[in-house]
């Protein structure tokens, strides 16, 4: 059974964002029920206040420290970042999740079950694309879901879990967030029609268990990319840019690192690297080649 869960940034819960979800007894039963499915998380006023990502639950524990409260352990290597915000309510004034009433009152709870098509419809418009300027609007993944007579036609397991569909959503909101530049040496490239051609690189990589989530991106040139999948360079706690110096030579450095060797984020700090995927990147892949 699918669910919303309701995760904001800041929480009095014990929440490790893509690892697990922490919270009270009440919600067990509902969180049961999502055992191997997927879950919708939202974020309210103190967050992006819309849903925001899509995860697979894959196991319940109870705190060890705090009576009464249990952890959802949730599949770091499913989750996806959805490529628009969803808002709760459509232009329409219909809300996303059905069973809501109109204007929001006491049957906002954390934990809340999901009816396939209202999984679907949240879902589809979340993974809709969202062109660049000089693009034409494509359809999202599940985009003709949740709107006709069959709103759940296409199995989501199979469309959350297809490989080329996620690698696509993840290259468009990576190099979204990063306005097309490239993160390390600065530059930003454009073909001759107008479009980015950085690409989008995991910094875990998905055969470790990496997800298609920003924050496990980076917008990277094609030869950048290549040098860093490879561990020939690293990104530090700081976000100074590390260089294997025994298999890249300094002309090399010259050429394709920005002159500062320190790592251009994304505007928005939500989406900056999150440090357990750079910490991994640098134990686990840098200066191993």
């Amino acid at each position: 059974m699918p669910a919303v869960f309701i995760q904001n940034p800041t929480s009095i819960y014990d929440d490790v964002y893509g690892q697990h979800y922490h919270f009270p007894k009440m919600y067990r039963g509902t969180v049961e029920r999502c055992l191997g499915d997927w879950v919708v998380f939202y974020e309210g006023k103190r967050g992006s206040f819309g849903y925001t990502h899509v995860q697979k639950v894959v196991g319940i524990r109870p705190d060890p420290e705090r009576a009464g409260h249990f952890y959802a352990d949730l599949d770091s290597a499913s989750a996806l970042d959805f490529e628009r915000l969803v808002p709760r309510t459509r232009l329409d004034g219909s809300r996303y999740e059905s069973t809501l009433a109109p204007v929001a009152g006491n049957n906002m709870l954390a934990v809340r079950a999901l009816s396939k098509s209202d999984f679907a419809a949240i879902v589809n418009e979340g993974l809709r694309e969202v062109p660049d300027s000089d693009a034409h609007p494509r359809t999202g993944p599940l985009y003709e879901m949740a709107e006709g007579p069959a709103p759940f036609a296409i199995d989501r397991r199979q469309v959350l879990t297809s490989r080329p569909a996620r690698e696509a959503s993840f290259a468009r909101t990576v190099k979204r967030a990063y306005g097309g530049r490239c993160a390390i040496s600065g530059l930003t490239l454009r073909n001759g029609g107008g479009r980015s051609e950085v690409q989008a690189a995991h910094i875990r990589p998905v055969k470790d268990g990496g997800p298609d989530v920003v924050r496990n991106g980076l917008a990277l040139s094609g030869t950048l990319h290549w040098m860093f999948d490879r561990g020939l360079i690293s990104v530090a706690e700081d976000h100074s840019v590390l260089i294997s110096h025994n298999k890249v030579d300094m002309a090399t450095v010259a050429r394709l690192i920005h002159p500062k060797h320190a790592l251009i984020p994304p505007a928005d700090p939500r989406h900056w690297p999150h440090p357990d995927f750079l910490r991994y990147h640098r134990e686990e892949v840098f200066g191993r080649a």
